[in-house]
């Protein structure tokens, strides 16, 4: 199973959708995601910080515990490498004019295709209309 880092995000936040993605992860043998998504998710925080929704304090809480769930393998974080950079360019120059994709969504799509992952779970709306072009079905709770 592969999250992008909004699906993680849910896991960690009460949002919408949060108590169904957390179903998921209880039901699944390992989920993957790109480190990517180390930089993404500490970036949610900082979000959430600017914005006041999250204080100081549980800010820390979540990263640290964050932090654990990587350290102990909830999240299996695939490395970002070269190649994998290189063929998520490729795939960017080869894409359809009308294809609305962003960078960070093109290394987890392209990252999930490198896996042999055959669906990705987001509920980014252009990350999904972008599934198909990487060979990959879109999924959302």
């Amino acid at each position: 199973m592969y999250f992008d880092t909004c699906y993680i995000a849910k896991f960690y936040f009460n949002e919408p959708e949060s108590s169904r993605v957390r179903k998921l992860v209880r039901e699944a043998g390992a989920i993957h995601s790109s480190l990517w998504a180390l930089a993404e998710f500490h970036a949610v925080l900082h979000r959430r910080l600017r914005e006041g929704v999250t204080a100081q304090r549980d800010a820390r809480d979540l990263a640290a515990q964050f932090s654990e769930h990587v350290e102990v393998g909830l999240w299996d974080l695939v490395p970002v490498n070269e190649a994998l950079l290189r063929r998520t360019s490729a795939l960017m120059l080869s894409a359809p004019s009308d294809l609305f994709i962003r960078a960070g969504d093109a290394v987890h799509l392209t990252t999930a295709q490198e896996i042999g992952e055959h669906f990705v779970w987001t509920n980014d709306r252009h990350m999904l209309g972008a599934a198909a072009y990487f060979g990959l079905a879109g999924r959302s709770v």
